[in-house]
């Protein structure tokens, strides 16, 4: 079993910045994905962030140019710098981990999530 821990969420003032952490536990495959999350009240899930282990990133639009991912790997954690912060961004940021080679269907053996952290940016 895969625990996931974050940290770093709260209230914020527009323009402002935050930064989230997330820790894994457990058995991690060197093959892996780790990213970010986020469902607002209404939305459905969509992409924040994520860094392959193989080195690659992908960043939703609406963040692209304002939030940043790294990894720390020799402690299985990723962490989301969010400048510029807007209204909009406001919603339960979920840190996500994806393991194993990826099937025919799209869908990954292991996927794992942490239980989010609330953003609220407002003034």
């Amino acid at each position: 079993q895969v625990q996931l821990v974050e940290s770093g969420g709260g209230l914020v003032q527009p323009g402002g910045s935050l930064r989230l952490s997330c820790a894994a536990s457990g058995t991690i495959f060197s093959i892996n994905t780790m990213g970010w999350y986020r469902e607002a009240p209404g939305k459905e899930r969509d992409l924040v962030a994520s860094f392959s282990s193989l080195g690659s990133t992908k960043y939703g639009d609406p963040v692209k140019g304002r939030f940043t991912i790294s990894r720390d790997n020799a402690n299985n954690s990723v962490y989301l710098q969010m400048n510029s912060l807007k209204p909009e961004d406001t919603a339960v940021y979920y840190c996500n981990v994806k393991m194993g080679v990826r099937r025919v269907g799209g869908k990954f053996p292991y996927d794992y999530w942490g239980q989010g952290t609330q953003v609220t940016v407002s003034s």
